[in-house]
């Protein structure tokens, strides 16, 4: 069978997008490969949201390009944010490209992909210089992967309203467009036929969703896809403090399933830049939307995304940034240096030196970290039950899996297999050491669902052919 490769850069709207483009695939008639080489058609889904993201898809596709010359046969395809800012750039720069496609272009490239089809043969000869690829390994996250069902990201939205004066995707995706709950649900329940365990809801400002036909919000939303037969976890990315309601703290604290990990990008600690930034509100008003938070999730993880080294900011004002993080002890963040992106209004102002930037950043990293570390302490020698991701990248005789609050957890695999892992994919680790990333432990038992019983591990005993001697 033909196959499809997709690499994915970015967030978990491409990750979405990225879906969306394997389901057309599949019903094409292609077979979904983890490995570029295998390949008739290279996707890359692209982000423009930093420089570096912007570097590195640039660099893939000159790399890809070794494909394109070995077999003039194979599709190479560019798709996501970055083409559709660079559109004409990337097909001057780039003409070996068989077609760029923007963020709102999925649909065209689905039908591309039908097109493609019939003239591929379902053999492949896989000459040398194809293989030469697949030793340069992938550089963004690939869609093919043995337990890449078991999580699903369902675009609520597209585009964004808010124009943050450093944040290009108004340009790149468009202004609000939500759609209708009956297609988000149809979605959620084939994910789940399909064996999905994890649904995560993607958008922009996801809390800013409102039902088109019957202005219903998201709170309504999150309430219809938890009422899902088989769901086992809900989770959604990214919100707005500006629409973060007590409705919606409401349904946190009364709807199941609901993953106890609340995500609110406060930026920076500091009211001047946060006018700078035209975030729509101050600090005093994020802390009241933490209080309004913790009135009805006490336990739950809250997380952020910050930025030093914003246009205009002073030694005072990163100084509040790092005086919130102490105050919030977040248990994770997403924290950036700031990096100007063509065509927003703060690439135009007046730049931060690098290498204020990077100290500032490092500064930040310690004082956070102090946070993150108490929260995965908390952990420590208790089991908690984790997501299988599928094998460590640093060992694969160890597995990643994610808890219900998204900390990583790493432990040997034992005598667990794909297949096991696929039937019984929830892994109940006893946590034996803590870090920055997340913890470490040892898998004691499986569980097929994430409120089913657990079925204990278990391991062939380890030969220490020295000591045996």
């Amino acid at each position: 069978m033909a196959s499809i490769y997709i690499e994915t850069f970015g967030c978990q709207m491409n990750e979405a997008d990225s879906q969306y483009i394997a389901d057309r695939a599949a019903a094409a008639g292609y077979a979904v490969t983890a490995h570029a080489a295998e390949a008739r058609v290279v996707v890359l889904n692209t982000c423009t949201v930093r420089e570096n993201a912007e570097r590195r898809a640039y660099g893939r596709m000159a790399h890809f390009r070794a494909l394109k010359a070995a077999d003039p046969d194979v599709k190479l395809v560019v798709c996501g944010c970055l083409a559709e800012q660079d559109r004409e750039r990337m097909q001057q720069t780039a003409p070996y490209l068989d077609g760029v496609f923007g963020t709102s272009d999925l649909t065209r490239l689905g039908d591309a992909l039908e097109a493609w089809r019939p003239g591929f043969r379902d053999d492949l000869d896989l000459t040398e210089e194809r293989l030469l690829v697949r030793p340069l390994g992938g550089q963004g996250d690939c869609v093919a992967d043995a337990f890449a069902h078991l999580r699903a990201y369902v675009n609520v939205q597209r585009g964004c309203s808010y124009y943050c004066t450093y944040c290009i995707v108004p340009y790149v995706r468009g202004r609000f467009d939500n759609r209708p709950s009956a297609d988000i649900l149809g979605e959620i329940e084939r994910a789940l036929s399909r064996g999905a365990r994890e649904i995560t809801l993607v958008g922009q400002t996801v809390n800013a969703y409102k039902e088109p036909a019957t202005g219903a919000d998201f709170a309504d939303l999150l309430a219809a896809v938890a009422a899902l037969p088989g769901l086992d976890r809900l989770t959604f990315l990214t919100s707005h403090p500006k629409d973060f309601t007590p409705k919606l703290a409401r349904a946190f604290g009364s709807l199941p399933h609901l993953q106890p990990r609340f995500h609110l990008p406060v930026q920076c600690g500091s009211d001047a830049i946060l006018r700078r930034m035209n975030r729509k509100y101050s600090v005093a008003q994020y802390r009241e939307k933490i209080a309004l938070f913790r009135e009805q999730c006490a336990e739950w993880a809250l997380t952020t995304d910050l930025i030093v080294a914003f246009p205009g900011e002073t030694d005072d004002d990163f100084g509040a940034t790092l005086a919130l993080c102490e105050e919030m002890a977040f248990a994770q963040a997403f924290m950036f240096v700031y990096s100007p992106r063509r065509g927003t209004p703060a690439a135009r102002w007046e730049q931060i030196p690098p290498v204020v930037g990077n100290a500032r950043l490092r500064e930040l990293a310690a004082t956070v970290d102090h946070g993150v570390r108490a929260w995965h302490e908390r952990k420590r020698g208790r089991v908690a039950r984790a997501l299988v991701q599928g094998p460590s990248r640093k060992d694969p005789l160890k597995l990643a899996a994610k808890t219900a609050d998204n900390v990583t957890v790493v432990a040997p695999r034992g005598d667990l297999g794909d297949a096991a892992l696929i039937e019984r994919p929830w892994l109940d680790v006893r946590i034996d050491d803590t870090h920055t990333w997340g913890c470490t432990g040892e898998i004691v038992a499986t569980a097929a669902r994430f409120d089913a019983p657990a079925v204990p591990a278990q391991y062939r005993p380890t030969i220490d052919l020295i000591a045996s001697r």
